[in-house]
């Protein structure tokens, strides 16, 4: 997509893909702008979008909403006088555009291709912030084995099911963000999810493909209040009721934002809920 000359200390830094917020915070870096997410509706970045992103917290306060992830509004982005835009991979018809208005660095999607670590140490990397990159990894390792510990051999031979979306659309792969920390953790997949694909999702799950959700313990992720209310009624069916899950009642709504979060806050954020659902709940 070209090169761009970076400055050696740029303080004015907009994001064009909203993972990397978090990648940013865990450098201790506050960006000035930014977009919302894929698939939401939201107006300001602060009041409604980031509400839902219970991990980023207070951290957005002051953070100006330029748009869309799809479609960012340029106008505001060159008002903004960013000295780095940080763009994902899938920008490369706006590419042009971004590079005239700042210095453009494109990062790989967090949710085409999830390799969220890479993700991470390239960002440290372009902003020189490779101690405080691995500072910041170290910490996601360390907190990795004492829930290893906590949790001893309590799910050995046991599966870790996860899905999503309004009538269980998905679920998510072995290379996904949430299949990566599992993996880190040593927690088994169902077979049907333990597989690689291209974006680490398996989409279009029938309501007579339930199986391939089946597991120990499941973990539905919620991006609405909409969703809540349309899992709850899927419990209801004969089909679910079939299930080992639904015997096994080990069934826990998790916020979706968190689960695909991409980014190391978010892994923060996922390791207290696999603590609160595998260790601390009888």
């Amino acid at each position: 997509m070209g090169k761009s000359c970076i400055s050696n200390n740029p303080k004015r830094i907009v994001t064009v893909q909203s993972p990397f917020l978090g990648h940013l915070f865990a450098l201790d870096i506050k960006p000035i702008g930014s977009t919302s997410q894929l698939g939401v509706e939201q107006e300001e970045l602060t009041a409604k979008y980031l509400s839902n992103k219970t991990f980023l917290g207070n951290k957005t306060v002051g953070i100006e909403h330029i748009g869309r992830t799809r479609s960012p509004n340029l106008e505001k982005l060159l008002q903004l006088k960013p000295d780095l835009i940080l763009a994902w991979d899938q920008a490369s018809t706006i590419y042009p555009l971004l590079s005239q208005i700042s210095p453009t660095v494109v990062v790989s999607s967090s949710y085409i291709t999830p390799n969220w670590k890479e993700n991470f140490n390239f960002i440290a990397k372009v902003l020189k912030k490779e101690a405080a990159a691995q500072q910041a990894l170290n910490h996601y390792y360390q907190r990795i084995e004492k829930l290893k510990i906590a949790l001893g051999d309590r799910y050995k031979g046991k599966t870790i099911s996860v899905g999503g979306g309004s009538n269980l659309m998905f679920t998510y792969a072995k290379n996904s963000f949430i299949g990566t920390i599992l993996d880190d953790i040593g927690l088994q997949r169902p077979n049907p999810q333990n597989v690689i694909t291209r974006n680490g999702g398996i989409y279009n799950i029938s309501e007579e493909k339930l199986e391939e959700v089946d597991g120990d313990v499941f973990f539905f992720l919620g991006f609405s209040n909409g969703d809540k209310e349309a899992f709850e009624k899927l419990q209801q069916k004969p089909l679910w009721k079939k299930l080992k899950l639904a015997q096994q009642r080990q069934v826990y709504f998790v916020d979706g934002f968190t689960w695909v979060g991409g980014n190391l806050l978010a892994a923060d954020a996922v390791l207290d809920d696999l603590e609160k659902y595998l260790v601390n709940t009888p």
